[in-house]
């Protein structure tokens, strides 16, 4: 019975082919849509994360000044060398310390200019922050101690200023009222995750920035990168005790510093983007609900021509549930054909946008069966009322129906 049921419905389905598409094209767009939203969510979710984390491997970032709020101070003291000596010595766990001053200038090279930014370090800096170098040397010691003209260069500085063939180690670059010596060029590391170019810098001593630029000692940031294994909330509490300490605070001062964790970052970033996406998701979803309607609405047209057809086999000898059974086979075959047809289209798209938004691309089969699963459900329900309505014909009414 069920097989026959299966094959009436096909054929009734494929006698009008052209109706029977635009019969499911509210729950093709429905099933499309979600899971369209999802894929590319879950990718631009990894695809935030991998870049967050790509600022450096378990680093914590320690800056001056308060969030902001009723009766807080914007504005704090900068940080001392001497307090990130304290760190490096007396916290363990940390397993690398930089500081870090940064300034926007205009360098000059080869009768080329271009606006950058300055950042003042040492070779702490390359490991916490997962640089690596493309050719030429890191800071040496004594260049470091003295604060010498010495400076490490991103893509970008090479590609605007000396051009992509040309080797910018051992050349000079000018900004302001002195020189450098190129002595290193950094691998390049794309566009950071909230925009930005990661390779738009140029890396010097900090001592030379300090002295030649921006003329105070003075430390903008402190960057640290911690054992993986250890507690990250005891660590974090260690750093905020000894630096209130380097700071002179009291117990009764709010602290005039902030900690940020690159691993929690990257998860809040990353949550935040996939309730987006699964809001834009159940927004798509809607689409389904007006597909159901179409589906119930043909169905009612269906049993409104094929009146007489069912109540010459309600006389015959079929059962109520025979015909109810075969209409809700139809409804349910118009579902699982809209989700068949909006998984194709959604794969399509989602590989698409994908390559568009350079995010991967991840296939999850539990939101495709889901959404399959829901096209077929919808089918089911909106057939329901026109599958009943055609078993609840009376025979003779229905036989001398024209």
């Amino acid at each position: 019975m069920i097989g026959n049921a299966f094959l009436l419905a096909f054929r009734q389905i494929f006698r009008n082919p052209m109706r029977s598409l635009l019969t499911v094209l509210g729950v093709v767009i429905g099933v499309s849509a979600v899971i369209t939203m999802v894929t590319v969510g879950n990718g631009a979710s990894v695809a935030i994360k991998e870049q967050i984390e790509a600022f450096g491997n378990n680093q914590l970032m320690v800056r001056p000044g308060l969030r902001l709020g009723a009766g807080q101070k914007v504005g704090a003291p900068s940080f001392k060398l001497a307090d990130v000596e304290a760190l490096k010595t007396q916290i363990a766990g940390i397993v690398s310390v930089a500081p870090q001053v940064n300034r926007n200038r205009t360098i000059v090279a080869n009768g080329r200019n271009w606006q950058t930014s300055i950042v003042g370090t040492d070779n702490n800096y390359f490991l916490i922050d997962n640089r690596e170098l493309a050719s030429g040397r890191y800071f040496e010691a004594g260049e470091l101690l003295s604060g010498a003209s010495s400076c490490v260069i991103g893509e970008t500085i090479r590609r605007e200023l000396f051009g992509e063939d040309d080797e910018p180690v051992g050349k000079t670059i000018r900004t302001g009222n002195f020189s450098c010596r190129v002595v290193g060029l950094l691998k390049e590391k794309g566009t950071a995750a909230m925009g930005g170019d990661q390779d738009d810098l140029v890396l010097m001593p900090i001592r030379t920035v300090q002295r030649r630029i921006i003329g105070q000692p003075r430390v903008q940031a402190i960057l640290m990168s911690v054992n993986p294994l250890s507690d990250r909330d005891r660590l974090k509490e260690a750093v905020r005790s000894l630096l209130r300490e380097q700071r002179k605070l009291s117990a009764g001062e709010d602290d005039d510093f902030q900690i940020l964790d690159t691993a929690e970052v990257a998860a809040r970033v990353a949550s935040t983007t996939k309730i987006m996406s699964t809001l834009l998701a159940a927004v798509a979803a809607v689409s389904l609900l007006v597909g159901g309607i179409g589906i119930m609405n043909i169905m009612l047209v269906s049993v409104t021509e094929r009146t007489r057809e069912i109540g010459i086999r309600l006389a015959i000898g079929a059962l109520e549930r025979e015909v109810l059974m075969q209409f809700l086979i139809e409804a349910l075959m118009l579902g699982c054909l809209g989700g068949v047809l909006g998984i194709g289209v959604a794969l399509g798209m989602s590989i698409g946008l994908a390559k568009m938004m350079e995010v991967p691309f991840i296939f999850d089969p539990r939101i495709n069966l889901l959404a399959f699963s829901v096209s077929a459900l919808t089918g089911v329900l909106f057939g329901f009322f026109p599958a009943r309505r055609a078993a609840k014909l009376d025979p003779i009414e229905a036989v001398r129906h024209e």
